[in-house]
């Protein structure tokens, strides 16, 4: 079910009325039966591969439980077979045919007849977010971080939970779990406040992100067919698409658990006003950048090593991140193009004895070049995140800049049979300066958003007010909204 259809504008009202008329005892049946309804709307049959994911974590938390924190040998085959269990499965319904494929490549580059097996599996919705949330919370247990939860529902629920189920926040159980065993009462500022949210997650994703999707599609999906100046604004059209896609979902997701009273972690903070990529990533995706941090990072040993170790960890954090994202070399090319900015900016923060604690004190001149710097390498990534191909990509990337003089003068030229699709991206006038009033906009209330609270200045505000910026923002979502059931992208992965 996606939060952009007309069932979610049923199936939200009803479950939040129920849950609030229901008695507490039983609200965690309530929203788990409710999570599974919202999963099954995609595929019926994938709601087992869910469950035996949930049975599996559970069974071996209690395992583990059973034998202290000292006797850590004893407890972990069950943490192994938790791990590889949800590997596992990620591996074939994810990787299995990259890896096939990969294989046969190389088979063929060294000259062996080597054929490789092919399954046609429909990748799970949501499979890499519910996988890593249900692994950190075995990884947990075994450290003796939290204790195993003995309620299965209540268990089923955490990784189930149905705002956050498919797309994140990636949730911690030593954050979700108690919450889940809470009462919550019904308080009118926080449910308004969740709406809020919602409201506003819902406008990045219908009237930013799936408009900016037009044009990014005209263009990614030809590449070949333009050169210069289209190139660049489809990629800083994507860079957009898929923020105010993602951190769209975020906000419907942490609204909606708001509305309920439940408190889910921020997943994004403004991350295009970056100073640096590691600021970036400090912005961007939290949860899943704070999960690669304290799961595979700090594992492998930081930055408490020798310093070529700690730029190896840094590299194939990002390198496994980039995998994480989806089975294409396009994913891993991103990756590795952020580990090794990454290494390059450590590398050059250590030989000037900086560090980055200094990021928001810099010159206001100083501060905004490195902030349209740190745009600039953040796009440079997106081309290889948006383009099918690495042949794609590369021809992307080289016809940006070489191509500038030939979409100048055709863009000069008005008679030019191109002049329309150059100037536009192929759509009107209209549509393109909508955009970017859309994009000044968004622009406009993030900054705000950085030194006050607008949902708190909102809420401080009569009636009068809220209630004309209420009906603004639904005529402006009803008008200026593509309502077509479009999927958030990282539904993909």
């Amino acid at each position: 079910m996606l939060f952009n259809s007309f069932e979610f504008l049923i199936f939200f009202p009803v479950v939040i009325t129920l849950y609030y008329l229901l008695p507490h005892r039983l609200r965690w049946a309530l929203l788990l039966l409710a999570s599974y309804v919202f999963y099954m709307f995609w595929r019926v049959d994938y709601a087992l591969l869910l469950a035996l994911s949930t049975l599996i974590d559970y069974a071996c938390a209690l395992m583990m439980g059973k034998h202290a924190e000292e006797q850590r040998q004893k407890r972990k085959p069950w943490l192994w077979f938790s791990m590889l269990s949800n590997l596992g499965i990620l591996f074939t319904f994810k990787y299995f045919n990259f890896f096939a494929g990969a294989a046969q490549d190389l088979a063929q580059l060294l000259g062996v007849q080597y054929a490789t097996p092919a399954f046609e599996l429909l990748l799970p919705i949501g499979i890499s977010f519910y996988t890593f949330q249900t692994m950190s919370y075995s990884i947990d247990v075994y450290y003796g971080r939290i204790k195993p939860e003995k309620h299965l529902g209540i268990f089923a629920l955490f990784v189930t939970f149905f705002p956050q189920l498919v797309a994140g926040p990636i949730e911690r159980a030593g954050n979700l779990l108690g919450q889940l065993r809470q009462r919550h009462e019904f308080n009118y500022r926080q449910v308004t406040d969740g709406l809020k949210l919602m409201a506003w997650g819902l406008f990045k994703k219908v009237v930013i992100a799936d408009r900016l999707a037009l044009m990014v599609n005209q263009v990614y999906g030809n590449p070949t067919d333009y050169e210069g100046l289209p190139l660049l604004i489809a990629t800083v059209f994507f860079a957009f698409q898929i923020y105010c896609d993602f951190s769209g979902y975020s906000d419907m997701a942490i609204g909606a658990a708001q509305v309920m009273g439940f408190r889910l972690i921020e997943n994004f903070r403004r991350p295009y006003f970056s100073k640096s990529v590691r600021e970036f990533w400090s912005r961007w995706h939290i949860s899943l950048s704070t999960w690669f941090r304290d799961y595979l990072y700090i594992p492998l040993g930081g930055n408490r090593v020798a310093k070529w170790r700690w730029y190896y960890n840094l590299f194939i954090t990002f390198v496994v991140s980039g995998l994480w994202h989806g089975a294409n070399w396009t994913f891993l090319v991103w990756g590795a193009l952020h580990g090794f900015y990454l290494v390059l900016e450590a590398a050059l923060a250590t030989r000037r004895q900086a560090n980055y604690s200094n990021e928001n004190s810099l010159p206001k001149l100083q501060s905004l070049l490195r902030t349209l710097g740190t745009f600039a390498l953040v796009c440079l990534g997106w081309v290889f995140f948006r383009a099918e191909t690495l042949t794609d990509a590369t021809y992307i990337i080289t016809h940006n800049i070489s191509g500038l003089g030939t979409s100048l003068h055709i863009l000069l030229n008005r008679d030019h049979v191109l002049h329309h699709q150059y100037a536009y991206l192929g759509y009107s006038g209209s549509t393109f300066a909508l955009t970017l009033l859309l994009l000044g906009l968004l622009l406009a209330v993030e900054l705000v958003q950085s030194r006050i609270s607008l949902r708190g200045r909102l809420a401080a505000a009569p009636v009068y007010v809220r209630w004309s910026v209420y009906n603004l923002a639904v005529v402006a979502l009803v008008l200026l909204g593509i309502f077509s059931d479009t999927e958030f992208i990282y539904f993909q992965f």
